[in-house]
C-alpha cells in the first residue's frame, strides 16, 4: 500500500459510526422517495465527518448496490420499474463510471500535500465543484417548473419530451411500463452522464431521474423505480472499480446500509401516498440546501491546495458550518416526508374503518 493510501481511512469511533448510520437512514428515505439513491446527501455528509472525498464516493457507490436492490424490489412490487429502459441506459453508464473512477483517482494522487486532511484535496475540490454545478442546475430547473405549474396535481413539463418525440431517429425503442418510445441515440448520452456522475460524486439519479421525466416523458414514480433498478448494476460496477484502486471503506459501506435499508422502504411507500408535486418540491428544497452546504466547505479545500491564503484555524468552522446545514436539510426533509406519509396512512386507515363500519351496520 502506498504512503498516500496507508492513512486513507479515518479512525471510526462510536459517535462517528452513529452519524454514518443516520446519514444512511436519511439517504435511504430520500432514495425511496425520489429515486436519487440519496447519495447527494450521504457523499458530502461523509466528507463532513472527515472521510476523503474519493473514499466517500467509493463507499457510497458500493453500498448503493444493496440499497438499490431493496428499493427497486419495493418499486417493482408497485409496478414502477421499467427493466428494459434501465438496461438500455446501462449500456453507456458503465463507461461513464469507469471514466469517473479514472479521473478521481488521478486527482487524488495529484492533489493536496499527501498528509492528513489535505491529502487528496484536489479530488475533494473537484467532487465538490461537480456536485455544486450539476445539482444547482437540476434544482433550479425543477424550481422553475414548479413555479410555472402552480396548480396542485399538475405534472412536470412535457415540452422537451414532446419535441424529441417528433424527432424519430432510428432505432426507436419502445418501453411498455414507462409508456414511451425513445431513440437509442437519446438514451446513450443520458446513460453516459448518469454513470459519470454516479462515479464522480455518487449521484447518478439527479441526471437519470430528471432525464427520464423531462426528456423521455416517463412518469415520476416509474422514473424513480427504474433509476433504482439501474443503480443496482452501477453500484456493483462502481464498487469493483473503486475497490481495485483501494478506495472502498467497507466499514462505511456496512454502516450506511444498516440505516438506509430501513429508510428506503419508508421512502418508497411515500411515493405511493404523497402527491407528485410535493415530491418535486421537497426534492428541490433538499438539493439546494445540500449544494449550499458543500459550497461552504470549498474555501477549506482551496486553502489546502494553496489557492487561498487563509488561516488553517478556519477549517473547522467551514467544515462544521457545512455539516450543520447538511444535517439540518436532510433531517427537515425526512421529517416533512414522514409527516405526510403518516398523515396519508392515517387517512387511509380512517377510510377503511368507515367502510368496515358501514358493512357491519347495513
Amino acid at each position: 500500500m502506498t504512503g498516500e493510501l496507508a492513512n486513507l481511512f479515518i479512525t471510526l469511533d462510536w459517535i462517528t459510526a452513529i452519524q454514518v448510520v443516520i446519514l444512511g437512514f436519511i439517504g435511504g428515505v430520500l432514495s425511496g422517495f425520489i429515486g436519487s439513491g440519496g447519495a447527494f446527501f450521504m457523499t458530502p455528509g461523509m466528507m463532513n465527518l472527515g472521510v476523503n472525498g474519493v473514499v466517500a464516493v467509493a463507499s457510497n457507490i458500493t453500498h448503493k448496490f444493496g440499497k438499490a436492490m431493496m428499493g427497486s424490489k419495493k418499486h417493482g412490487e408497485m409496478g414502477n420499474v421499467d427493466k428494459k429502459l434501465g438496461l438500455f441506459l446501462l449500456l453507456t453508464s458503465l463507461i461513464g463510471i469507469r471514466l469517473a473512477v479514472w479521473i478521481n483517482s488521478l486527482l487524488f494522487h495529484g492533489g493536496g500535500d499527501g498528509h492528513g486532511a489535505a491529502s487528496g484535496a484536489g479530488a475533494n475540490l473537484y467532487i465538490s465543484a461537480v456536485f455544486i454545478g450539476i445539482l444547482t442546475l437540476v434544482a433550479l430547473s425543477m424550481l422553475r417548473d414548479l413555479m410555472k405549474n402552480t396548480e396542485e396535481g399538475t405534472g412536470p413539463s412535457k415540452k422537451i419530451s414532446e419535441f424529441l418525440a417528433r424527432i424519430k431517429i432510428p432505432p426507436l425503442i419502445s418501453f411498455k411500463v414507462a409508456d414511451v418510445k425513445v431513440s437509442l441515440w437519446f438514451l446513450m448520452p443520458v446513460g453516459l452522464a448518469t454513470g459519470y456522475l454516479a462515479g464522480t460524486i455518487g449521484v447518478g439519479g439527479f441526471v437519470g431521474v430528471p432525464a427520464m421525466i423531462y426528456v423521455f416523458g416517463v412518469p415520476t414514480a416509474v422514473a424513480a423505480g427504474t433509476e433504482l433498478y439501474l443503480a443496482m448494476f452501477m453500484g456493483a460496477w462502481g464498487a469493483l472499480n473503486y475497490a481495485w484502486e483501494g478506495f472502498v471503506d467497507i466499514r462505511m459501506t456496512i454502516l450506511l446500509l444498516s440505516g438506509s435499508l430501513f429508510g428506503v422502504y419508508l421512502g418508497a411507500y411515500g411515493v405511493k401516498v404523497v402527491g407528485e408535486r410535493y415530491i418535486r418540491m421537497v426534492t428541490c428544497m433538499i438539493i439546494l440546501l445540500c449544494v449550499l452546504s458543500r459550497a461552504i466547505a470549498v474555501p477549506m479545500y482551496l486553502r489546502q491546495l494553496g489557492f487561498l491564503d487563509i488561516s488553517p484555524e478556519l477549517d473547522p468552522w467551514f467544515n462544521n458550518g457545512s455539516k450543520f446545514l447538511l444535517f439540518a436539510s436532510g433531517i427537515s426533509g425526512v421529517v416533512m416526508i414522514l409527516f405526510n406519509v403518516f398523515r396519508a396512512y392515517q387517512a387511509r386507515k380512517k377510510i377503511h374503518l368507515t367502510l368496515s363500519y358501514g358493512r357491519a351496520n347495513p
